[in-house]
């Protein structure tokens, strides 16, 4: 098993950044990409990002290009994603998963059904 923490959420004015950081523990060698999501009230979870852990291979939802920079430190068990010049339409709870799915697909990596670990959520309210 593997549990995922996040850290890091918050209330920031559109424009400002964050970072939320996802520490992992257990059976971590277990996973090959971490990924984040999130989930607006009333809609449904969202991929934004994620990281291949063995390559470093980066990917986004076309929405936060540019804006936002998923990283790991794999010494830390950790994966971080910095925000910047965020956005009132970015708020959501934000959900750290990670997956033992080897396949190096885009709809595997986006999609959250083929994550089987997640974390419990840190909220990210920004207002305008």
């Amino acid at each position: 098993q593997v549990q995922l923490l996040e850290s890091g959420g918050g209330l920031v004015q559109a424009g400002g950044s964050l970072r939320l950081s996802c520490e992992a523990s257990g059976r971590t060698f277990s996973t090959h990409v971490m990924g984040w999501f999130r989930q607006a009230p009333g809609s449904e979870r969202e991929f934004v990002a994620a990281i291949r852990r063995s390559s470093s291979s980066t990917y986004y939802v076309d929405s936060v290009k540019g804006r936002f920079t998923i990283s790991t430190d794999n010494a830390k068990k950790t994966a971080y994603l910095q925000m910047n010049s965020l956005k009132p339409e970015d708020t959501a709870v934000y959900y750290c998963a990670a997956t033992s799915d080897i396949r190096n697909t885009w709809v595997v990596i986006s999609t959250a059904r083929w994550y089987n670990y997640w974390g419990q959520g840190t909220q990210v309210t920004v207002s305008s």
